[in-house]
C-alpha cells in the first residue's frame, strides 16, 4: 500500500477544510468533521486500500487495517496539517463540537447492562414457550397436553418454574450488571437487587392492587409513612439504585481509608442506597416505568395495526443507529406486564425486519452470478438474518448497494402490517428469525408466519426485479463476514490457528462493532475470555504491537495475517489495564505469551473484552473455517480457525 496516495484520496474526499481533529486505532482513522455530508462517500467506498467506512458517536471512522493505519495516518496528518489527537481526546472534541450524541451514550449505557442478561433472558423465555406449548388449549386438541396428559403436570410445573426464575429475580440480574456498568461492586449490587424482592415486601405484580385496596403495608420511619412495595418486574428503579449504589461506594472507597474502609464502605452504601430507594427513588422510578409501558401499550391499542406498520418500517434503520440495544430493556417490562400489555410487540416486528434483510441478501446472491466472494458473503449472510443476527446482511451486502437495504426496509413495514391485523405478540423473548414461533401463542401462528411469509415475499422479489436493472457492476472485493462454519475442518488441509485466549467461542457476527460484526476486517471468530493472559495462536513475527497494548498483529510463515482486538474502542483506555510483553519485528512461537489484561478496569470503564480473532488478508485463502462450535470452551492449546489455501 502507498501511504502517501492513499492518504491524499482520504484528504480528497473528506475534504481538509471539513476535518476538525483526527486520531487512530488498531485498525481505524478516526475523524471529527464538521459535516459527513461534505464528505465524498462514494469516492471512499470505491477506494481499493479501503475496506469500508463507520460514523457513531461523533466520529467518522475509516477502517484502513492493521499495520497500514499508521502509515495513513501520518502522511494524512502531514497532508491536512489536522489537529493530531488521542482517542480519548477524540471524544472530547467530539462532544465540544456537538458530535456526540447524549441519546447514544445512553443507549450503551443501557447496552453495557442488558446484553450480559440476554442469555439468561431467552432461556427463560424459550422455557416459557415450552411450557405455553404443553399447558395452550386448542394446540393438539381441544385440551393442552396438560390438561390431556395429566401425568406431565409435574413436568409442566418443574418448566414454569424454570422459566419464571429470570423474570421474577431480574432486580438482581439487573443490580449485577449494572453495579459493574457503573463502576461498583456487583455482588453488592446483587444484594441491592434481593432487597429489592425480600418476600417478606409486597410483591411488586401485586402493589397497584395493594395501593388501590388501601391495603399496602407501611414502616413508619421517622413520622414517614413507607411503602413496603418489592420492585418484582421492574427495570428503571433497579437502574438508578444501582448507579446511586456504585456512585456511593466510589466515594467511600475515595474518602475512607484501609480498614476502615474495607469494613464499612459496603455497609454504608447499602444502608444509605436502600433508604432513599424505598422513600424517594423507587416509586418515582416505578412511576415512570410504568408510564412508558402503558404509553407502548396505547400506542399498540391506539393506532393499532399502523403502528406496527410505521414501527417496522424503521426498525432496521434503527438497529444501524445502535438504538435497537436499548429494546430488551423495554421488552423485559412488556413482559412483566403481560396481564397489561399483553405480550410484546417488538419481537414480531423485529422477526420480519430481520427476515425482509436476509431476504434481500438472497437476491443479491443470484444479482451476483459471477463473482464468487459477493455470492459466499451473501448467502452465509442472508442466512444469519434468518436465524435474527442481520449485521451482517446489512453491513457486508445490503447497505454496500443500498437498494437492497431500503426495499427490506418497506418490506418489512408491510409485513409488521399484517403482523397488526392478527394482533401478534410474543409472550417471552426468543430468537428473532424464522424459529422465533416458539415464543409466540399457537393461536397467534398463522399471523406470525404469514407475515414472515409476506416479508421474505416481498423484499426478494422486489429486490430481484429491481435489481436486474439497477445491480452496479460486480467486483471482487467485497467485504467479508464472519468464518464458514458450514465445512469440517477435519477433512480440511490448511494452517491452524489456535485460541489466542481462553473462553467461549463466539461467532464474530454477534459482537457489538459493526466493523468487526459486518466482517470488513476479515473473517474470524470471537472469544468472550474466561482469563486475563494473551498468547500467539501461531508461529509467526509480530507486526502490529500498539503502545495502547490493545492489539496485536501477527504474520505466519505460511503468509496468513492475523489480528487479535482485545475489546470493543478499548483503545481509548490508552493502555489502562494492558501490559505487553513483545515489540514489533519480534519472532514468536505458538503459546508465547504476548501481553495480560485486566477484565475489570476494562469493564468498569464501560467497555466490552470480548477478544477478536481476525484474518485480515481473508481474500488471499480459499477458506477460514471455525472448528468448533459457537458457545463452546476453548483454551490456547485448541485450534479455532483453519486457513485453507487457494488452489495451485
Amino acid at each position: 500500500m502507498d501511504y502517501r496516495k492513499v492518504a491524499e484520496r482520504v484528504a480528497q474526499a473528506v475534504k481538509k477544510d471539513n476535518i476538525v481533529a483526527a486520531a487512530h486505532c488498531a485498525t481505524r482513522l478516526r475523524l471529527v468533521v464538521k459535516d459527513v455530508k461534505n464528505i465524498d462517500q462514494a469516492a471512499l467506498d470505491n477506494d481499493p486500500d479501503l475496506k469500508g467506512t463507520f460514523n457513531a458517536n461523533g466520529q467518522y471512522q475509516i477502517i484502513v487495517g492493521p499495520g497500514d493505519v499508521n502509515g495513513v495516518y501520518d502522511e494524512f496528518v502531514k497532508l491536512t496539517g489536522v489537529k493530531q489527537a488521542s482517542t480519548d481526546d477524540l471524544k472530547k472534541i467530539a462532544v465540544a463540537s456537538g458530535k456526540k450524541n447524549p441519546l447514544m451514550d445512553l443507549v450503551k449505557v443501557l447496552s453495557d447492562i442488558f446484553v450480559p442478561l440476554i442469555p439468561a433472558l431467552v432461556a427463560g423465555g424459550l422455557l416459557m414457550a415450552l411450557n405455553n406449548i404443553l399447558t395452550q388449549p386448542n394446540m393438539f386438541g381441544p385440551k393442552s397436553l396438560v390438561g390431556m396428559y395429566p401425568s406431565i403436570t409435574g413436568l409442566s410445573e418443574m418448566v414454569n418454574l424454570m422459566a419464571s426464575a429470570p423474570f421474577a429475580f431480574l432486580p438482581i440480574l439487573i443490580g449485577i450488571t449494572a453495579t459493574r456498568r457503573f463502576g461498583g461492586n456487583e455482588i453488592l449490587g446483587a444484594a441491592a437487587g434481593m432487597m429489592l424482592v425480600m418476600p417478606s415486601l409486597v410483591n411488586g405484580y401485586n402493589v397497584a392492587e395493594a395501593v388501590a385496596t388501601g391495603k399496602m403495608p407501611t414502616w413508619d420511619l421517622f413520622g414517614l409513612s413507607v411503602a413496603q412495595a418489592g420492585y418484582q418486574g421492574q427495570v428503571l428503579p433497579v437502574i438508578g439504585v444501582a448507579f446511586i449504589l456504585a456512585t456511593l461506594e466510589k466515594f467511600f472507597h475515595k474518602h475512607l481509608k484501609g480498614a476502615i474502609d474495607f469494613t464499612f464502605t459496603p455497609m454504608l452504601a447499602l444502608i444509605i442506597t436502600g433508604f432513599i430507594t424505598f422513600i424517594v427513588l423507587g416509586p418515582v422510578l416505578r412511576t415512570v416505568s410504568n408510564g412508558i409501558t402503558d404509553g407502548l401499550t396505547w400506542l399498540v391499542t391506539t393506532f393499532g395495526f399502523i403502528g406496527y406498520g410505521v414501527f417496522g418500517s424503521f426498525y432496521s434503520a434503527i438497529v444501524i443507529t445502535g438504538l435497537h440495544q436499548s429494546f430488551p430493556a423495554i421488552e423485559t417490562q412488556l413482559l412483566a406486564n403481560v396481564a397489561k400489555t399483553g405480550g410484546d410487540f417488538i419481537f414480531p416486528i423485529a422477526t420480519v425486519a430481520n427476515v425482509a434483510q436476509g431476504a434481500a441478501t438472497f437476491a443479491i446472491y443470484f444479482l451476483s452470478k459471477g463473482n464468487e466472494k459477493v455470492r459466499a458473503l451473501s448467502s452465509s449472510a442472508g442466512a444469519s438474518a434468518m436465524l435474527g443476527i442481520t449485521e451482517p446482511a446489512m453491513f457486508g451486502v445490503n447497505l454496500k448497494y443500498k437498494f437492497p437495504f431500503f426495499i427490506a426496509l418497506g418490506s418489512s413495514g408491510i409485513a409488521a402490517l399484517v403482523m397488526g391485523l392478527f394482533h401478534v405478540m410474543s409472550s417471552s423473548l426468543g430468537p428473532a428469525g424464522l424459529i422465533g414461533f416458539i415464543a409466540i401463542p399457537a393461536n397467534k401462528w398463522v399471523g406470525f408466519f404469514l407475515a414472515v411469509a409476506v416479508a421474505f415475499i416481498v423484499s426478494f422479489v422486489v429486490t430481484l426485479t429491481y435489481g436486474k436493472s439497477h445491480m452496479p457492476n460486480q467486483n471482487n472485493g467485497a467485504s467479508q463476514t464472519t468464518a464458514d462454519v458450514s465445512a469440517d475442518a477435519s477433512t480440511v488441509d490448511g494452517f491452524e490457528i489456535s485460541a489466542p485466549v481462553s473462553g467461549q467461542l463466539v461467532d464474530l457476527a454477534t459482537v457489538n462493532d459493526p466493523v468487526f460484526a459486518g466482517g470488513m476486517m476479515g473473517k474470524g471468530a470471537a472469544i468472550e475470555p474466561a482469563d486475563g493472559t494473551i498468547v500467539a495462536p501461531a508461529d509467526g513475527t509480530i507486526t502490529v504491537a500498539y503502545a495502547t497494548k490493545h492489539a496485536y498483529g501477527l504474520t505466519t510463515a505460511d503468509g496468513v495475517e492475523i489480528l487479535i482486538h482485545i475489546g470493543i474502542d478499548t483503545v481509548n483506555l490508552d493502555g489502562k489495564g494492558f501490559e505487553s510483553f513483545v515489540k514489533q519485528g519480534q519472532t514468536v512461537s505458538k503459546g508465547d505469551k504476548l501481553g495480560t489484561f485486566d477484565a475489570a478496569i476494562i469493564k468498569d470503564a464501560g467497555y466490552p473484552v470480548t477478544t477478536m480473532v481476525l484474518v485480515t488478508n481473508t481474500n488471499n485463502f480459499e477458506q477460514v473455517i471455525v472448528d468448533a462450535p459457537y458457545g463452546n470452551q476453548v483454551i490456547t492449546t485448541d485450534d479455532i480457525l483453519t486457513i485453507v489455501p487457494k488452489a495451485q
